[in-house]
């Protein structure tokens, strides 16, 4: 019997293979919606839901429509953009073909990848606009924290801006993995990597005050998610996208995208600038590589400045001019 290799078949079979290699199930949810939007595409574009009639001309038109989709247009979880998708996204969209197709040739579907010809397009290094102290400020001064939901939304503002923990991590840290007397919690990471995340002592008490007041009973006793709807249901990462860009539009913010990232950007700019070393920062936000750290903390000219006035070596020496 001749294997199918009918696209939608294989997809399915991709998500199987990455199961089963234990890849991150956001990895995988990642994967499939941009597999699932490539088909589309195709579908749409009349062109066969074959991959053996695929060429590389057709992931490249794919890749031009691209250009032209707006950011989020397709992401449940965040509020539709006018700008066009990032130049990173369109990477990822490269990279996840590549990825697809490849396992289509090592699984033996296909005698050769269409996209092995497809090249990746470099992202733009651009610097991410972060939170500013005064922008900090008015968001937070925009919760009700004397309610329930309020004061849970302050503590996860609070953390991401702590720690810069990833949405997915931060919804799924589960109570015995919180260690408010030490100071620390574990998150599973990417790559199923668990690591340690230390907390300030504003962020401990906060918490601390969550858990005796405010944190409702779980719907269930299974139920070990720190963070819960007032209903005892683990918090979702659509309901923390939609509180804090409501937080956002309440305090009134502009040139800045009110989002979970945006706290984990702020948090990584603003570790450096306080004096936080490189290596520290890595480890923290779950990274192997320090180039991708970088890309948190790309600094303004005016960053530069104050941290130059912060550390100036000759400011720092007893100096006299005549």
């Amino acid at each position: 019997m001749s294997r199918s290799t009918e696209l939608a078949t294989l997809i399915q079979g991709f998500r199987l293979y990455c199961l089963a290699e234990g890849r991150r199930p956001s990895t995988i949810r990642w994967y499939m919606g941009e597999l699932r939007i490539f088909l589309q595409w195709l579908e749409d574009n009349h062109v066969p839901l074959d991959a053996e009639l695929l060429r590389v001309d057709h992931l490249r038109s794919f890749m031009a429509y691209l250009r032209e989709v707006k950011a989020d247009a397709n992401n449940p979880y965040k509020p539709s953009s006018s700008a066009p998708l990032s130049s990173r996204t369109i990477q990822g969209y490269a990279r996840t073909l590549r990825a697809f197709f490849s396992w289509c040739v090592k699984a033996g579907y296909l005698a050769e990848s269409p996209a092995s010809l497809l090249r990746v397009p470099k992202a733009a290094k651009t610097i991410v606009p972060t939170f500013t102290p005064d922008q900090i400020g008015k968001i937070f001064a925009a919760v009700d924290a004397s309610t329930p939901a309020g004061f849970r939304d302050l503590c996860v503002m609070m953390t991401l801006l702590d720690t810069g923990v990833r949405l997915s991590e931060l919804v799924n840290l589960q109570l015995p993995n919180l260690h408010l007397e030490e100071a620390y919690f574990k998150v599973m990471g990417k790559g199923w990597k668990e690591r340690m995340v230390p907390i300030g002592a504003k962020v401990q008490k906060a918490l601390w005050k969550y858990l005796q007041v405010y944190r409702p009973e779980p719907i269930h006793p299974g139920v070990q998610n720190l963070f819960l709807t007032v209903h005892g249901r683990p918090l979702s990462p659509h309901t923390i996208y939609e509180r804090i860009a409501l937080y956002g539009k309440k305090a009134g913010l502009v040139g800045v995208r009110c989002s979970p990232h945006t706290f984990r950007h702020t948090f990584a700019k603003n570790f450096l600038l306080n004096g936080g070393d490189m290596f520290s920062l890595q480890k923290i936000l779950g990274h192997t590589s320090l180039a991708v750290v970088r890309m948190y903390v790309n600094l303004t000219d005016g960053d530069v400045q104050v941290q130059h006035r912060r550390c100036s070596p000759v400011d720092r020496m007893k100096i006299r001019l005549s």
